[in-house]
Parts: C-alpha cells; sequence; structure tokens
C-alpha cells in the first residue's frame, strides 16, 4: 500500500551507553501514572499491567494510553507470586528470558472467492507463532498474505461487466442528495484499481470507493486484476502472476503457428465522396489496427457483411469511445491533433468490413491484423486436432480437503503444441477431472468475530467479540474445541472504546412552580451548559444554542375564582352612651387581593349600622383629680358646640366641662 517506504533504508549503527537498571524499578507503576496524567494519579486496574497500564485521571475516572507499563514494573498472575514485565510479559521478577525468534505458522485454508466466474482471487493468510518471537527474538520474515486465481472459467455469454455491477450497486445511494444511475468510468487521469463511476445523464464522474473487489480487472484489454487496489498480473492462462504468455494469434502459450499476419495501405478516393471499402477482417481475426497516416476530414466505419453499421454509419459520426463488437472491444480513437485509429485484440466473432467515409482526398489507411490459418500436413490430410488434460493443479488447501483439477485443453496431433479452443469438436470436449486432496484436518486456530459496536460513544465505553478456538475438518465443516488446544496467546475478547471525554452537555434543573396560581401562567427553570460528567460548569457558548431545552413553559392551574366582597371588622360605636352608628370597610377584591370593579352590587354587604352603648351613671370619684388630658388641644370647642353630654370628650376634657 505504499506505507511501508520507512524500511527501505538501512538505520544507521550507533553504539548506545543503556541504563543498567530497569526503568520500571526506577518509577513503579503509580509514578509512571502521575507522569501521564498529574500528581495525583496513581494506578487503578491491577490486571495485565504489562500489556496495558490503568490510572485515575484527573476527573477520577480509570483510563488508559492503551501503552504497556514500562520494562521492570512489578506485576503478578495467577501462577507468579512476584513478576516483573519484560517484554510485555509478566516474568519471575529478576529474570531475563532467553530471547525466542518468531516462526511462521501453517497457512490459513483458502477463503471465498472474490468472483463467481470470469477470474477471481482468494486468499490464505499465515501468523507469526509457530513460535511467536519473545523475549526480544525476531519477527518472521516473508508473506503474510497470499492469494491465488479461482473461478477462472468465461462468465456465461451476457453476463454484467463485474466493474458494472459494481458502480450499479451505488444506484439506490443518495449522491449529495440526488440518486443517478453509474456507469463505470475508466477514462484517462485515474487509477485503474479505483472505483470511479460515471453518473449517466450528467458530465461529471466521481470515486466511488478507493479499491475495486478483488479479482475485478485493471482495465478493459488486460487480463491483469486489481488486489488490494494495486494491479497485479495475471498469465494469459487467467493465473495470478504466472509467466504464461498470448502469442501473436492470442493462443495461450502457442507458438504463433496458428494465424498469418495481414497488412496493407489503402489510398482510393471517390471524386464525389461517401462510403468506400477498405478492407474485409475475417472472423477469427486478432492484433486488429486500423489508422490513417495523415489528419483528414475522412472518417473510418465499420460494418458487418450485412450492411449493418456498427461505427460511423449513416453519415453520423460517433464519440470517439469503446463500441463492443463481435465478440472484442473496438477503441475508436480521435484526437484533436492526431489522425483517427481503431484497434481490437480480438478474436472477432463475424466477418467485419472496414469502410471510409470520404469528404476530402484520401491520404491513405493503413492495416494490419492476423488471421486464422487451417494448416495441413503432408498429402492432401488436414493436420487434426484432439482434446487433452493438462497435469493435476496445485490442490486448493493446505488441509482439511481441497481439489485438484485437470483442465481440458485443444491440441495439435503433429507436435501437440496447444491451440485454440475452437480448432477441437466443441461437442467432443471431454469434462475437467478433479479429485480431492489434502483431506487431513487443519491445525486448531483462533476464530476472531468482528468488535461488536462500542457500548457508550464517549467517556470510555467496552466492546466484545466473539473468540473460539476452532479447527477446520472439511471444506465447510469446522469444529469448537477447547481453549487448550490452540497453543497461541489468546486474543483480547473485550477492549476499552471510545475513551474520549464527551462533549460539554445541556442539563436542565427542575421546574418551578406554575405562577400565577390559577389562570395561564408560566413555569421556569435553569438550564447549565455542563461536562459529561457533571462536576464543572462552563459558559453557555460552549453548548450548542439550537440543542438548548426551553427555560420557560406555559402551563395552567385552572380557571381563577370570580372576585368577591371582603368586609372588615365594624369600628367603635360613635356614642359613648345611648344611640350611635358604627363603620366597616367593604372592598371588592380579585384572588391576587388586588382591587376589582367585577362584584355584583347586589351582593355587596353594609358598611354602616346602627350601634347603642350604655350609658355609665356613676359620678366621678372626688378622690380622681378632674383635668383636661394635656394633649388635648380642642377642649374649648368640645364646650362650645355642646359634646360635653359625650362620655367621651367629657373624660378628655373633665374641667372644661365641669359643672356643663
Amino acid at each position: 500500500s505504499g506505507r511501508g517506504t520507512c524500511l527501505d533504508n538501512e538505520p544507521p549503527k550507533r553504539d548506545f551507553l543503556y541504563p543498567a537498571v530497569a526503568p520500571g524499578q526506577v518509577y513503579d507503576a503509580d509514578e509512571q501514572c502521575r507522569f501521564q496524567y498529574g500528581a495525583t494519579s496513581r494506578q487503578c486496574k491491577y490486571g495485565e499491567v504489562c500489556r496495558e497500564l490503568w490510572c485515575l485521571s484527573k476527573s477520577n475516572r480509570c483510563v488508559t494510553n492503551s501503552i504497556p507499563a514500562a520494562e521492570g514494573t512489578l506485576c503478578q498472575t495467577g501462577s507468579i507470586e512476584k513478576g516483573w514485565c519484560y517484554q510485555g510479559e509478566c516474568v519471575p521478577f529478576g529474570t531475563w528470558p532467553q530471547s525466542i525468534d518468531g516462526g511462521w505458522g501453517p497457512w490459513s485454508i483458502w477463503g471465498e472467492c472474490s468472483r463467481t466466474c470470469g477470474g477471481g482471487v482468494s486468499s490464505s493468510i499465515r501468523h507469526c507463532d509457530s513460535p511467536a518471537p519473545s523475549g526480544g527474538g525476531k519477527y518472521c520474515l516473508g508473506e503474510r498474505k497470499r492469494y491465488r486465481s479461482c473461478n477462472t472459467d468465461p462468465c456465461p455469454s451476457g453476463a454484467r461487466d463485474f466493474r458494472e455491477k459494481q458502480c450499479a450497486d451505488f444506484d439506490n445511494m443518495p449522491f449529495r442528495g440526488k440518486y443517478y444511475n453509474w456507469k463505470p468510468y475508466t477514462g484517462g487521469g485515474v487509477k485503474p484499481c479505483a472505483l470511479n463511476c460515471l453518473a449517466e445523464g450528467y458530465n461529471f464522474y466521481t470515486e466511488r470507493a478507493p479499491a475495486v473487489i478483488d479479482g475485478t480487472q485493471c482495465n478493459a484489454d488486460s487480463l491483469d486484476i486489481c488486489i488490494n487496489g494495486e494491479c497485479k498480473h495475471v498469465g494469459c492462462d487467467n493465473i495470478l502472476g504466472s509467466d504464461a504468455k498470448e502469442d501473436r494469434c492470442r493462443v495461450c502459450g502457442g507458438d504463433g503457428s496458428t494465424c498469418e499476419a495481414i497488412e496493407g495501405f489503402f489510398n482510393d478516393s471517390l471524386p464525389r465522396g461517401g462510403y468506400m471499402e477498405v478492407i474485409q477482417i475475417p472472423r477469427g481475426s486478432v492484433h486488429i489496427e486500423i489508422r490513417e497516416v495523415a489528419m483528414s476530414k475522412n472518417y473510418i466505419a465499420l460494418k458487418s457483411e450485412e450492411d449493418d453499421y456498427y461505427i460511423n454509419g449513416a453519415w453520423t459520426i460517433d464519440w470517439p469511445r469503446k463500441f463492443d463488437v463481435a465478440g472484442t472491444a473496438f477503441h475508436y480513437k480521435r484526437p484533436t491533433d492526431e489522425p483517427e485509429s481503431l484497434e481490437a485484440l480480438g478474436p472477432t466473432s463475424e466477418n467485419l468490413i472496414v469502410m471510409i467515409l470520404l469528404q476530402e482526398q484520401n491520404l491513405g489507411i493503413k492495416y494490419k491484423f492476423n488471421v486464422p490459418i487451417s494448416r495441413t500436413g503432408s498429402g492432401d490430410n488436414e493436420v487434426g486436432f484432439t482434446w487433452n488434460h493438462l497435469p493435476w493443479s496445485e490442490c486448493s488447501a493446505t488441509c482439511a480437503g481441497g481439489v485438484q483439477k485437470q483442465e481440458v485443453v485443444c491440441k495439435r496431433l503433429d507436435d501437440s503444441s496447444i491451440v485454440q479452443n475452437n480448432y477441437c469438436d466443441p461437442d467432443s470436449k471431454p469434462p475437467e477431472n478433479q479429485r480431492a486432496c489434502n483431506t487431513e484436518p487443519c491445525p486448531p486456530e483462533w476464530f476472531i468475530g468482528d468488535w461488536s459496536e462500542c457500548s457508550k460513544t464517549c467517556d470510555g465505553g467496552m466492546r466484545s467479540r466473539t473468540v473460539l478456538c476452532i479447527r477446520k475438518i472439511g471444506p465447510s465443516e469446522e469444529e469448537t474445541l477447547d481453549a487448550a488446544n490452540c497453543l497461541t496467546h489468546r486474543p483480547m475478547e473485550k477492549e476499552p472504546c471510545n475513551n474520549q471525554s464527551c462533549p460539554p452537555q445541556w442539563v436542565a434543573l427542575d421546574w418551578s412552580e406554575c405562577t400565577p396560581k390559577c389562570g395561564p401562567g408560566f413555569k421556569h427553570r435553569i438550564v447549565l451548559c455542563k461536562s459529561s460528567d457533571l462536576l464543572k460548569t462552563f459558559p453557555a457558548a460552549q453548548c450548542q444554542d439550537e440543542n438548548k431545552p426551553p427555560v420557560r413553559i406555559r402551563c395552567s392551574l385552572g380557571r381563577c375564582p370570580p372576585p368577591r366582597w371582603v368586609a372588615g371588622d365594624w369600628g367603635q360605636c360613635s356614642a359613648q352612651c345611648g344611640l350611635g352608628q358604627q363603620m366597616r370597610t367593604v372592598q371588592c377584591l380579585s384572588y391576587t387581593g388586588q382591587a376589582s370593579s367585577e362584584c355584583p352590587e347586589t351582593l355587596r354587604p353594609p358598611s354602616m349600622q346602627q350601634c347603642e352603648s350604655k350609658c355609665d351613671s356613676t359620678p366621678i370619684s372626688n378622690t380622681e383629680e378632674c383635668k383636661d388630658v394635656n394633649k388635648v388641644a380642642y377642649c374649648p370647642l368640645v364646650l362650645k358646640f355642646k359634646f360635653c353630654s359625650r362620655a367621651y370628650f367629657r373624660q378628655m376634657c373633665c374641667k372644661t366641662c365641669q359643672g356643663h
């Protein structure tokens, strides 16, 4: 994938003076936590510390950077009471296990083929676990993953192009809010193994996937296929990495003796212009090249023997592009600064006629192609051809039952050279031979399922996966074994995920009571911008305003009672002796205690009533001193207006009223 260039140069050799004491002995696990998370941090999980060091963060949560504790950090396991970390493992304290170089384990069974026909690939992997490198030992050298061809038989006639199907899979997915019908785009300026698709009816293309499915052809005129987004060579026998090549007759592994070359030059013209025949191309022709010798206003055309035009017919000029004609792809090119041309690899499935549409003097057209020939031997007897089985292929699997095949090819009888299949009678073609091979069970290995979704999107969740010890005992049959049967370290089944802190969030406190107590009103509450652990309060600007909960809502506790008359207490009787009057306040008040004018007058209580005070005939004692109350200044007026008969004024102005 281009990411290993850092390994291309040999690192410089230097002599370093290494510390004699392991760092984990100088700084224990708590100290290592303080380096990472601050002075209050300490170790908080005591499991596989040599693989991952867990520490308390400032928010008092147990977190990890997914890095192991330093070499020499104290550790403990079920079998080691006191140990220290060495090369990521807990070993007995003070020991330095001997380094062991890694060794490749067995290849896994071949995976599912990426295609059902037309040449797919399947893969097999192996792990550096027999043994795994330990104690500073070297990792294995060599390929971890290998590929091979599979399902190389041609797809049925009329089957959909594999790249075209991959583009069409995006038809039901919106692109920038719209739906399009996608077709493959293989023009210039794009990577051959990226899935670039053209929106049908629109003038744009886009990369729908960074890599096509393994086994997709790099381009239409090549057998090379894409694997992991890279173009890999495929021989003409459809085998990945094969050196088999086609000869000039397009016979795989042939010697070029089954065809002959046809070359020529055509420069005839018509005085009035029009269509003119250049050359006939027989059925089965390969490596076809038709090319103008100079730029002109004339156009190359192509038609069938029945006068059905495939390219540039009926005085209509086609755009330069690929045309699927007679079982092959014709590439019609018309650059702005070069003569036009027509090319095809072949073989053609019918006889074709090359034409030229003349609009000016024909400066000349060169043509060349190879046509199949029928060989004859000595005398008049034609050389015979027969079907033959090739040697057995490699086994498709290294264990648990694979398949070996003997392909059938057409050979000449005189020299046993391989020729195109159309030389042999298709009705007499024998079936491919097939036999089982490598039927012994595979060694046990870990089956590792996909990780589940993380239990939380932030603030530290957990995810899990299925880990089983399995053994493949047949092409489609596996058995589950006890974990002890798998000799390598058991892969982790659970791990923390999404340890990043959640963004601030709105936190709403409880609603207040509805005010006022009746009729339409409002409830209010306080909304704060808080950290995900609710310990910190941030300015409101740090939370998304569009997600803020409402701080006020309408409410009602029912209809309010109507206004009513409210009467106060009666005042004193105006007469101290005999008949008088007494008063009280009467108000129309709403339920809130405010003055109102909506009380019915008919229900208004009286604000005045008659009263009578009992007269006191007991004379004032001589012993009491009779005098005016010194704070009262109106006693002369009491006498003048004859109020002395009233007990109150008589008491207040005793001296003035004496004798009156």
